[in-house]
C-alpha cells in the first residue's frame, strides 16, 4: 500500500463527512473518487496530502512517498512564465532551475554583480542536488503538454492555466498524482491530451471527477463518497453502476424492513399495560436501540428535480442562415457559412477553446451582427439562454430574491409554487437558498442558473457550458429532461458523455473559420470524420511568443496557439508609459459593462422591448467589442 486511511472521521458543525472511513491505494491504480457535491471529496483530498488532521483515525504512508495534488482553484495572479511555474514542481529546486535558464546562457561579464552571485548559488545549488537535468525535463513535459514555455502564466486562459498545473504536479514523477476535478474548463482536445498523459503515467493516481467519459477510460477503480461512507467497487465505471445499484437496492430493502420492525415495536411499547405485565425489559432495550439506529441513520440525499417549462411551438424553421462571415480581429469564426436549424432539433457545438463558439452563438441569436451575409430567424421563438460565464448575478441577492422577483410564489407549468419549494427542487435548503450568491459554491451556481432557466417557458434553449461543477446525479437528470424536451436545443459542451446522449446534430468548428456538420453525437462524428481537425491544437510557432491579450467576456478564451512574437521597440515615452499603465483599467471597465449587457441581453424578456431598445443594445455590444479589440491591440504594442 502507496497511501491509505485507517478508520478516519471528520466532520464539519454537525454534517458528518467521512465517518470510521478506510481507503487504500496501490502502485500503478488508478482510483476515481465520486460523490455528490459537497459531500467531502476534496476534504477527503486534504487529509490525505496531510494539510487537514481527521478528527479520528489515521493516515498512512509509505516511507518516502512523493506525492503531488493538483487543486481545483487555479491561481490568478502569477508573474512567472510558464516555464517557471512547471519548475516549481520539483519545490526549493525549481526557482534554480529557473535562474540557471535565464542567466546561464548570458556573457558572465554582462552580468551584474548581484545577478552572477545570484547565478552561482543556483548552480551551486544543482550541482550539489544533482539536478543538471531537471531543465531538460520540465522542456520535455512542456512539449507533451503542448505548452509554450515563455508565455506569461498571469495572461493565459483557464484551461490553459489548468494545463500548466497539471504539468507542474506531473513533471516531478510522484509516487501519487492527486486531482480535483483535472477536466475543468478544459476542452476535448486539452481533455484527450490529459488522457493520454495519466495513461503513460508510471505512479498512481487518485482523481475526483464527474466526467463519465473521463472515468470510463481511466478509473481502475471507483470510490463512493456517500453519507460519509466510502465505497470502493471495481471493474471501472461500469462496474461501479451496477454495484452501486445493487448496493443501493439491498440497503433500500434492508431499512424496509427495519421499518416494519420498528413499526411493530412501537405498537408493541404503546400498548402499555401489557408490556409491562411482561416485564420483557430486553425489549424494550432493544426498541430503544432501534429508535436510536432510525435516528442516526443518513438517508439518500435526494436528487434535484429539473422541470422543464415548455412555451408554444415555435415555427417550423428556427434560423436560416446564408453566407455568415464573422472574423474577430485576425480570427476567423465563420467563414460562408450556411445552415438551416429546424423545430425540435438538437444540436451540439464543438471545438476547442477559443476558437470562437461563443461569438458564432451570438451571431446565430442575432445579439452579433455578421460581418457579411444573411440570418433570418423564425416566428414565435421564446429562448432561454445559459450562460457559461454565469455573470447575470448580483453576488449580494439571495437565490430567493432572483428566483423569486420580490415575489413569494412563481408560476410553474399554469400552477402556483413556493420559492423556496421550487429551490428545493433543486437541492437548495431553506437557509441555504437565503445566503447571497457569493457564498455559493460552482455547483449550487449552476444549479441556480438551471432553476432560473427552467422558470421561464422556453421553446428555444441554448446552453453554454451547462455541466461544469454539476454532479453525476443532477446530470443524468438533466440528461433526461433535455431528451424529452420538445423545443429546439443549442449545446456547447465539452462533456462527451453529456453529448452523445443528447444531441442529434453536431456543427465542429475546424479552425480558420470552418464549420462541419454532422450528424448524432460526439462519437458519431469521431466516426465519421476523415481527418482530425484539432491535431494542431495547442502546439506554437516560437517558443519566445508575445503574450496573447486577456480575454473579453463576449469573445472566444485565449487560444492555446501563441501570437507571432512582438518585436521590441524603443523605450517608452513620459505619455505612452501612462498609457500602458491606464490601459488594464479600461479594459475591465468596458469588460464590465460588457458583462453587464451579455446578461441584459442573455434574459429571455430581452426581446420583448421596444425595438430601438434591442438595437441600442445590440449596436452598443459591437461597439464595446470594438473598443476592446482595440484596447488589447494597443496594450500589446505598447507592452511589446
Amino acid at each position: 500500500m502507496l497511501l491509505g486511511l485507517k478508520a478516519a472521521t471528520y466532520r464539519i458543525g454537525t454534517t458528518v463527512l467521512l465517518d470510521q472511513v478506510d481507503f487504500s491505494i496501490e502502485e500503478r491504480e488508478r482510483v476515481a473518487l465520486v460523490g455528490r457535491n459537497g459531500t467531502g471529496k476534496s476534504t477527503l483530498f486534504r487529509i490525505l496530502t496531510g494539510e487537514t488532521t481527521p478528527e479520528d483515525g489515521l493516515v498512512i504512508k509509505q516511507d518516502g512517498l512523493r506525492m503531488t495534488c493538483l487543486e481545483q482553484a487555479v491561481p490568478q495572479e502569477h508573474d512567472d512564465t510558464i516555464f517557471d511555474v512547471v519548475a516549481q514542481g520539483f519545490g526549493t529546486l525549481g526557482k534554480h532551475i529557473s535562474i540557471s535558464r535565464t542567466l546561464g546562457p548570458l556573457d558572465h561579464d554582462s552580468l551584474t554583480p548581484a545577478q552572477a552571485k545570484v547565478l552561482e548559488e543556483a548552480q551551486h545549488e544543482l550541482g550539489e542536488h544533482h539536478g543538471w537535468h531537471l531543465e531538460s525535463e520540465v522542456d520535455q513535459m512542456l512539449s507533451r503538454m503542448k505548452l509554450p514555455a515563455d508565455l506569461p502564466f498571469a495572461k493565459l486562459s483557464g484551461g490553459m492555466k489548468r494545463k500548466v498545473m497539471l504539468a507542474k504536479a506531473m513533471v516531478s514523477n510522484p509516487d501519487v498524482l492527486l486531482l480535483d476535478e483535472p477536466t475543468n474548463h478544459l476542452d476535448i482536445p486539452s481533455i484527450e491530451l490529459l488522457e493520454e498523459q495519466i495513461r503513460q503515467f508510471k505512479g498512481a493516481v487518485i482523481f475526483v471527477s464527474h466526467d463519465r467519459s473521463f472515468m470510463r477510460k481511466l478509473a481502475t477503480r471507483v470510490c463512493d463518497l456517500d453519507r460519509g461512507m466510502l465505497k470502493s467497487w471495481s471493474g471501472g465505471y461500469e462496474g461501479f453502476l451496477k454495484g452501486k445499484a445493487e448496493f443501493l437496492h439491498a440497503q433500500e430493502k434492508a431499512n424496509a424492513l427495519f421499518d416494519k420492525k420498528l413499526a411493530e415495536e412501537e405498537v408493541w411499547i404503546r400498548r402499555g399495560i401489557e408490556a409491562r405485565r411482561t416485564r420483557n425489559e430486553g425489549r424494550v432495550r432493544a426498541l430503544m436501540e432501534m429508535r436510536k439506529q432510525f435516528s442516526d441513520r443518513r438517508n439518500v440525499v435526494g436528487s434535484a428535480k429539473v422541470q422543464v417549462q415548455e412555451a408554444e411551438r415555435s415555427g417550423k424553421v428556427v434560423a436560416e442562415m446564408t453566407d455568415i462571415n464573422k472574423q474577430l480581429g485576425d480570427l476567423p469564426i465563420l467563414r460562408n457559412f450556411t445552415n438551416t436549424i429546424l423545430r425540435g432539433e438538437k444540436i451540439g457545438f464543438l471545438g476547442p477553446n477559443g476558437i470562437g463558439k461563443t461569438t458564432a452563438l451570438k451571431v446565430l441569436l442575432g445579439q452579433l451582427p455578421p460581418d457579411s451575409g444573411h440570418i433570418k430567424l423564425g416566428t414565435k421563438l421564446e429562448i432561454a439562454y445559459f450562460d457559461q460565464l454565469r455573470s447575470q448575478f448580483n453576488e449580494e441577492d439571495t437565490a430567493v430574491e432572483i428566483i423569486g422577483a420580490g415575489k413569494e410564489f412563481i408560476t410553474i407549468d399554469g400552477q402556483a409554487k413556493h420559492v423556496i419549494g421550487y429551490l428545493q427542487d433543486f437541492l437548495f435548503t431553506p437557509d441555504r437558498a437565503r445566503q447571497p450568491v457569493r457564498s455559493l459554491s460552482g455547483g449550487e451556481r449552476a444549479r441556480l442558473i438551471l432553476a432560473q432557466l427552467f422558470s421561464t417557458p422556453s421553446n428555444v434553449m441554448v446552453l453554454d457550458e451547462p455541466t461544469n461543477d454539476l454532479d453525476i446525479e443532477t446530470l443524468e437528470l438533466l440528461e433526461e429532461k433535455l431528451m424529452a424536451y420538445q423545443g429546439t436545443l443549442i449545446l456547447v459542451s465539452h462533456d462527451r458523455e453529456f453529448l452523445n446522449q443528447i444531441v442529434t446534430r453536431c456543427l465542429v468548428f475546424e479552425g480558420d473559420g470552418v464549420v462541419g456538420d454532422y450528424v448524432g453525437g460526439y462519437d458519431d462524428w469521431l466516426r465519421q470524420r476523415t481527418t482530425d481537425p484539432w491535431a494542431n491544437v495547442g502546439k506554437t510557432n516560437t517558443p519566445n511568443a508575445a503574450p496573447p491579450a486577456p480575454p473579453a467576456v463576449a469573445q472566444p478564451t485565449v487560444a492555446a496557439t501563441a501570437p507571432t512574437p512582438v518585436k521590441k521597440t524603443k523605450k517608452l515615452g513620459y505619455k505612452e508609459q501612462r498609457e500602458l499603465e491606464m490601459l488594464p483599467a479600461l479594459i475591465e471597465k468596458l469588460e464590465t459593462e460588457q458583462e453587464a449587457l451579455v446578461a441584459k441581453i442573455g434574459d429571455p424578456n430581452f426581446y420583448q422591448q421596444e425595438a430601438s431598445t434591442v438595437t441600442a443594445a445590440q449596436a452598443r455590444m459591437v461597439d464595446l467589442e470594438n473598443e476592446l479589440l482595440k484596447a488589447y491591440a494597443r496594450w500589446e504594442e505598447l507592452d511589446g
